[in-house]
């Protein structure tokens, strides 16, 4: 119960601070290969591969395991071959992030309609509950992916400082605009 003053990390500890980013964003990524190669098995073991609500589950984690290994090769890049990993990413992970989300509410509110609608072999009360699981894993990819997208965004910045493009790219056009304004007549300048 205080008040604390944090000071604005200095340049030497950028490098720093990039590299620990580079470390949690190959863990998230890690932990997002994991859960959708898991989600994929439990959809197999729901036998829904002939189905194409079955098929569509498995591209869709066919796309998160896409989106991961594009996350962990722009966190093993360096600064400077981050940018075309990085924009593959963002994009593979904002897609599949919305659409785990959305499988994860159809998974916990309404199974047996999305088992029917699955056509699975599997007895109703098994395949409740693998679909269940399943959903759970798409809600910890949802909330994991996330997470991965703000340690890239973090990555992008502190990848801008680091001989990148610098992160202020537009003061340089603010400050010129300044200048051409001095020249004006009086009344115009504020």
């Amino acid at each position: 119960m205080g008040l604390a003053i944090t000071v604005p990390p200095s340049a030497a500890d950028a490098p720093q601070s990039s590299h620990v980013t580079r470390k949690a964003l190959l863990f998230c990524n890690y932990v997002l290969l994991g859960a959708a190669s898991s989600c994929i098995f439990l959809t197999l073991s729901l036998r829904l591969f002939p189905s194409p609500c079955g098929l569509s589950l498995i591209l869709l984690q066919t796309l998160t395991i896409a989106g991961a290994m594009s996350g962990c090769a722009a966190a093993a890049s360096g600064p400077r071959g981050l940018g075309r990993w990085h924009s593959v990413h963002m994009v593979l992970a904002v897609v599949a992030g919305i659409l785990q989300g959305s499988v994860a509410v159809l998974a916990y509110t309404r199974t047996s309609d999305f088992l029917l609608e699955l056509r699975s072999y599997v007895r109703e009360e098994h395949g409740a509950a693998i679909l269940r699981m399943a959903g759970g894993l798409c809600a910890a990819v949802f909330c994991v992916e996330w997470v991965a997208l703000g340690l890239a965004f973090v990555l992008r910045y502190y990848a801008g400082g680091e001989g990148g493009e610098p992160p202020t790219r537009g003061s340089a056009k603010v400050q010129q605009q300044h200048e051409d304004m001095s020249n004006w007549p009086w009344p115009f300048q504020v």
